[in-house]
């Protein structure tokens, strides 16, 4: 039979190994506590569900691509009051089915003559997989703890193969943050060798000490491309409901390709995200919990000789455990702590691992306790 070649080369996804190796811990009888996967296990807020529920008619119709005109608005609204930014409703936003998908698709609407596309690393693993679905070539940026976690602008040197430079920050493994000067920079060079900036910002709502900025505020976002969801902020991941904006004839070609491949939001998911976009306060409150659970989980990190070495943002520990990761991460599970080594983002992430601060508080602090009797 055969099978798209690149399905065939690539490895398994990272994730679905460490499901493997939970489901392999809990057939030993182990009462597993996972910081491996970024899902929220906090409760998504009630007004938001109670929209939802609200939003569910009689007779099912199939959602458009360009998405609710309500939707649209709560999202430009937003990214007013957060950021300061204001952004035209009708030409420069599309909802998505949550960003993965966004992501995951995004080079299939936009590649052309330009093959290549810039991905960091350690980094979410479905950046690569996009690119190389939509039979693209990636061009590696490594990230590196000295540099903040940040790229090397000045040490890449393949600006005008690039058809896309993908970022993310507040970032995912890392929880490093990125300034304004950073996407200024670089947004400069998109527009100089005339390739995309595009800024996953699916954290920027969790952080613990300043406010994350967003590649939008630059003084011209004009080859400017931002993700978001609602996923972290709002506690739903299972709700799939993010967006993307753009410039105009980047959200024309978008609307052009995303109804072939059927991927808009249901029209009560959009409904209840409009709900969840015009509220400000419950993510305040989310915020404060993963506070708490950080509070809960560093110390005894810490007291254990693993060392915090980014984590401004997001609701990630990124830990130096000081060798290689996959070993540690199977020793904590032997005691049954499951969290993420970070070669499974990628070579430049040897040597640490990523908790994921999604059990219950509960959980946190019985994992501490553990931690506390096993490093």
């Amino acid at each position: 039979m055969n099978l798209s070649p690149v399905l065939a080369e690539l490895t398994q996804y990272p994730f679905a190994r460490l499901d493997d190796w939970k489901d392999e811990a809990r057939a030993r009888g182990l009462d597993v506590i996972d910081f491996g996967t970024g899902d929220p296990r906090e409760r998504t807020p009630a007004f938001i569900r109670e929209a939802l529920i609200a939003s569910i008619e009689e007779v099912s119709s199939y959602p458009r691509a360009t998405g609710l005109p309500g939707l649209r608005d709560a999202i430009a609204g937003w990214l007013d009051r957060r950021f300061g930014v204001t952004v035209d409703p009708a030409t420069e936003l599309v909802p998505t089915l949550g960003s993965k998908e966004a992501i995951f698709s995004f080079p299939q609407a936009v590649l052309g003559d330009r093959r290549a596309v810039a991905i960091p690393e350690p980094a979410y693993p479905v950046y690569e997989r996009g690119v190389l679905f939509a039979g693209g070539n990636v061009v590696t940026v490594p990230l590196r703890e000295e540099h903040g976690w940040l790229p090397d602008l000045e040490a890449f040197d393949a600006w005008d193969e690039i058809a896309m430079f993908w970022t993310c920050y507040p970032s995912n493994p890392t929880g490093a943050t990125a300034p304004l000067s950073f996407y200024e920079e670089l947004a400069g060079r998109a527009r100089e060798h005339d390739f995309l900036l595009c800024s996953d910002e699916a954290y920027s709502e969790l952080w613990f000490d300043e406010p994350p900025v967003s590649a939008l505020q630059v003084a011209d976002r004009s080859n400017v491309v931002c993700f978001n969801t609602l996923s972290k902020r709002s506690s739903m991941t299972g709700y799939r409901s993010g967006f993307v904006c753009a410039p105009a004839e980047v959200i024309a070609a978008l609307r052009h390709f995303r109804p072939t491949v059927g991927t808009a939001p249901q029209e009560f998911v959009q409904r209840a995200s409009i709900a969840a976009w015009s509220d400000d306060e419950h993510v305040t409150e989310v915020r404060e919990v993963y506070r708490r659970k950080r509070d809960i989980m560093l110390p005894a990190l810490e007291a254990g000789g693993l060392r915090l070495a980014g984590s401004r943002a997001t609701f990630y520990l990124w830990l130096d455990v000081g060798g290689p990761s996959e070993p540690f991460a199977r020793r904590l599970l032997d005691h049954g702590i499951v969290c993420a080594p970070g070669s499974f983002f990628g070579p430049a992430g040897e040597g640490y691992v990523r908790f994921a601060l999604v059990p219950t508080e509960a959980e946190c602090a019985r994992a501490a306790g553990v931690l506390r009797r096993i490093l």
